[in-house]
């Protein structure tokens, strides 16, 4: 185990994990004596126009994994000229449905610190004038869901929830809602049909959300962790929050940590942080394990490898590494792991989950599995890898959402990288992973 030095200890930035630690960090009395609710008395006594333009002054962008300014999708929510109330109503819709492998920094937020999130829900409502807000909470998140429900009820007893908040004359109600474990409800517009009882399949864009979302009204779906930082960008300002993270991905994000390192777990640094220092705070590898590959930001981005560790972890240097810095579920893998078998898992996780609703995601990553299968039998020839590629550029920009283009992220990269071990498998040096048992159906 690595102690880390000062330097790196320097950027660990705890802002929404702050209070998770502390006791009973889930009750309303102890957020409100860590100067919870502080931040939306502020809010509530400014222009909801203002607190739009502050967003955008910090620069906060979308923790979900697409990092688009929150700010700029809150103001494309068409306002009634004056001031005057809106003719259709606004909804603000929290996307908590975290459910790819690896991805584990709102469950926890949720779970010890509820009220943050309650917090950034009201303000936001505020912001964009919505009367009405929900979170869609992962079906198999049950103790999440308890702890959101036990602290919305809190909050409606305290006068921060329902009618008047705080004598201002904004009304909202928050509704907990839990979806049934499919992890295309991940995707706003499924989310959205999902939440009016539809099944849950992405929408055709045009129209947008903005303009017609929930009950086909003007409608901000925004991540867990984005909501939640909202309240610290009110207390402490738009400069304050550009202190932390780089010119274009400011503030702090919270990386998950899991894999082949000593104390796996939650990290919230200043965005910008390299692996190799994530890493350095995780105590290093384990004993007897050195890095080979890794995800920046989950399974459905592009595998980066052990030359990449001093790539800055923000928006724009992990794309310009070749992949994508996603909801930062950093998975670790060593030399003693397989790139091959774990993009078979992986591809099977989003074979399972597709909604079906598209050719190319629904059939491409049903053949791709049994691809790989074919491959890690002892039974796949050259041709499979080239059958591969040719699947996902029918699959990449052609599936009706972004879940089939994750799906191939995994598929090109390892091949970019690690072809070799593919044709170790093909050409009989690496014994067969599976048993002819598993591979029945797989021709």
């Amino acid at each position: 185990m690595t102690t880390p030095r000062p330097e790196t200890l320097a950027k660990l930035t705890p802002v929404l994990t702050k209070r998770w630690l502390s006791p009973d960090a889930w009750r309303i009395g102890t957020y409100e004596r860590l100067d919870g609710y502080a931040a939306l008395r502020k809010a509530l006594g400014a222009h909801p126009d203002d607190l739009i333009q502050l967003v955008k002054d910090s620069g906060l962008r979308g923790r979900g994994g697409a990092g688009f300014p929150t700010g700029l999708k809150w103001g494309f929510i068409p306002q009634e000229p004056d001031g005057r109330s809106p003719t259709r109503p606004h909804y603000l819709v929290v996307n908590a449905d975290e459910g790819e492998p690896g991805t584990c920094k709102d469950l926890p937020l949720m779970t010890h610190d509820p009220h943050s999130l309650i917090e950034g829900v009201i303000i936001a409502s505020y912001a964009i004038r919505a009367s009405r807000a929900y979170i869609y909470i992962r079906g198999e998140a049950v103790h999440a869901a308890r702890r959101l429900r036990h602290a919305v009820q809190e909050a409606y007893a305290r006068g921060y929830l329902g009618r008047n908040i705080l004598g201002s004359g904004f009304d909202l109600d928050l509704v907990v809602h839990s979806g049934a474990g499919a992890y295309i409800c991940g995707e706003e517009t499924a989310l959205l049909d999902s939440l009016e009882g539809f099944r849950g399949q992405p929408r055709l864009r045009p129209p947008f959300p903005a303009t017609h979302g929930l009950y086909a009204s003007p409608t901000v779906v925004n991540n867990v962790g984005t909501i939640a930082s909202v309240p610290y960008i009110v207390s402490g300002g738009a400069d304050w929050w550009r202190t932390m993270g780089t010119e274009k991905s400011s503030g702090p994000m919270i990386y998950s940590l899991s894999g082949r390192v000593v104390n796996p777990g939650q990290y919230e640094c200043s965005m910008g942080i390299t692996l190799r220092e994530l890493i350095e705070l995780a105590g290093g590898m384990q004993p007897g394990h050195s890095l080979r590959f890794w995800t920046p930001g989950g399974s459905s981005t592009p595998l980066l490898t052990a030359e990449h560790l001093d790539v800055p972890l923000d928006f724009e240097e992990v794309a310009a590494a070749g992949s994508i810095l996603g909801t930062t579920a950093t998975q670790i893998f060593s030399d003693q792991d397989c790139p091959v078998y774990a993009t078979y898992r992986w591809l099977e996780f989003y074979h399972h989950e597709s909604c079906g609703k598209c050719t190319p995601c629904r059939e491409g990553n049903y053949w791709m599995v049994r691809v790989y299968r074919r491959i890690l039998s002892g039974q796949g020839t050259q041709e499979d890898l080239d059958t591969l590629l040719d699947t996902c550029d029918n699959i990449l920009g052609r599936s009706f959402c972004g879940l089939g283009d994750g799906a191939t992220s995994p598929v090109t990269s390892s091949l970019k990288y690690f072809k070799q071990d593919y044709l170790d498998y093909i050409e009989g040096r690496t014994a067969p992973k599976l048993s002819d048992k598993q591979l029945v159906g797989a021709h």
